[in-house]
C-alpha cells in the first residue's frame, strides 16, 4: 500500500484554523491534506428517521471548512448543516444578506420527523470573516 506523503502545513495555518474553529464554536477540528481545516459541530436536537430516534452524526453535525488560502488571506469557504424545514428560508436569507451563496437545499432522508432540510453554502473570504459570518447566521437554530 503507497504511503500519502504528508504536506507540511504551516503554523500560520494551524493557528488560523485553531481560531477558525473556536470562532464557530467547533467541537472538532482537524487538518487534512491539502491542507484543509475542517470543523464539525454538533448541534443536537429531536428527531425521528423511519419512527426511530436520532443521534447520528449525519444528522446532528454542522460542518465546516477552508482551503486554498492565498497569500491575501483569503481562502475558498464552506458549510453545510441541517435545519427543520421551517427554519429553511431564513437560514438562506441570513447567509444572503452577509454575501455566502447558498448553492444548495435538499433533504437527505425519507420519513423523518420533523421534515429535515440540509442548506449548503460557499464563499471566497478569509477563514475567520466566513466564521463570523456563519456563526451570525445560523445562531437562531440554537
Amino acid at each position: 500500500m503507497a504511503k500519502i506523503k504528508q504536506q507540511q502545513v504551516s503554523p500560520r495555518f494551524r493557528q488560523l484554523c485553531n481560531r477558525f474553529s473556536r470562532t464557530l464554536g467547533g467541537t472538532e477540528h482537524e487538518i487534512e491534506p491539502g491542507p484543509v481545516c475542517f470543523v464539525s459541530r454538533t448541534r443536537r436536537f429531536k428527531a425521528s428517521i423511519l419512527g426511530r430516534r436520532t443521534n447520528s452524526p449525519l444528522v446532528n453535525y454542522q460542518l465546516f471548512s477552508f482551503e486554498s488560502l492565498d497569500r491575501s488571506g483569503r481562502a475558498l469557504c464552506l458549510g453545510e448543516t441541517a435545519c427543520f424545514q421551517n427554519q429553511a428560508n431564513r437560514l438562506i436569507r441570513n447567509l444572503q444578506k452577509r454575501g455566502i451563496t447558498v448553492t444548495a437545499l435538499h433533504n437527505h432522508w425519507l420519513n423523518e420527523s420533523p421534515r429535515l432540510m440540509y442548506i449548503h453554502w460557499e464563499s471566497i473570504d478569509n477563514p475567520l470573516a466566513f466564521a463570523r459570518k456563519t456563526k451570525e447566521s445560523i445562531a437562531f437554530l440554537g
